[in-house]
């Protein structure tokens, strides 16, 4: 017979369990910790051994600095217009278009469905030539409408909020339709309330992406007035290699708003996620 675990060895389990946990988050956040306290030292004292862990006279000027020597506001105002464009069209066109795939039924609808499904499997690299080349016939490369167009429409996004909508009961929609409610209607007053953490997910997992994004920019962005953050940040690099207090800062300030963003929804993103896995 197996013995019941005693109430003394399921609590020492679980404390390992969180030494565990508080090692592996140590372990994430400490590179981190280190770019933020090496944005508050001298060039000399960045790679100073052994590591300075605590900036002991903190250099709060390299934030001045790095604004004087590049063109940070120009870099942050392109990202930010662009992720919040591609993340709202994301968003609309997502839900807008799980909202068919879930509640409404057409001939073709699930074949179409894993087709469209099936292009996350197919790698960005495989196609981006005549991807590139299609954009240039356009005349829409160096615009940021090349990066807001190639974005706006995402398959993770459709897969995720069908997910969820398929959680909805029917029998409220047919309700709504007995009044005498459109489709349209359905999905603005009824499926969007109830998709809030859904919604908040996408949203924060496009506007991370497209923030982060570097090859999408480097290909169709060639202008240094419409460069993001991340280009910037790579020609800065390339100019001031020898800054590295100031190349650290400016990783800070590319950072420090997703991790802001990320804090502040991160309820609504586990909820979302969460929901987004049930059905029935």
């Amino acid at each position: 017979m197996l013995r019941p675990t005693t109430p003394r060895r399921s609590r020492s389990w679980r404390l390992l369990g969180y030494l565990a946990l508080a090692a592996a988050s140590a372990g994430v956040l400490l590179p981190f910790y280190w770019m933020v306290m090496s944005s508050l030292k001298t060039n000399n004292d960045v790679f100073t051994l052994p590591v300075e862990w605590i900036a002991a006279d903190p250099v709060w000027s390299n934030y001045a600095d790095i604004w004087a020597k590049s063109d940070m506001t120009t870099w942050l105002g392109n990202t930010v217009l662009l992720s919040a464009t591609v993340t709202f069209l994301q968003v609309f066109t997502g839900s807008f278009a799980a909202y068919g795939f879930a509640k409404i039924r057409f001939p073709g609808r699930d074949a179409l469905f894993l087709a469209y499904i099936g292009t996350l499997a197919v790698p960005w690299q495989s196609y981006m030539v005549p991807q590139f080349v299609m954009m240039s016939k356009l005349q829409l490369t160096d615009t940021l409408w090349s990066i807001v167009a190639l974005q706006a429409f995402g398959a993770l996004g459709v897969f995720m909020m069908k997910q969820f909508y398929e959680t909805v009961p029917d029998e409220l929609l047919d309700a709504a339709r007995i009044d005498g409610m459109s489709e349209y209607g359905i999905y603005r007053r009824i499926m969007l309330p109830l998709s809030a953490p859904a919604l908040a997910s996408l949203a924060l997992i496009t506007l991370v992406t497209t923030w982060n994004d570097y090859l999408g920019p480097l290909l169709y962005l060639r202008s240094p007035d419409l460069w993001t953050i991340q280009l910037g940040l790579k020609s800065f690099i390339s100019q001031y290699n020898a800054e590295h207090a100031l190349i650290m800062t400016g990783s800070v300030l590319s950072v420090l708003p997703i991790v802001v963003i990320f804090l502040a929804g991160q309820r609504y993103f586990v909820e979302g996620i969460a929901t987004t896995g049930l059905k029935g």
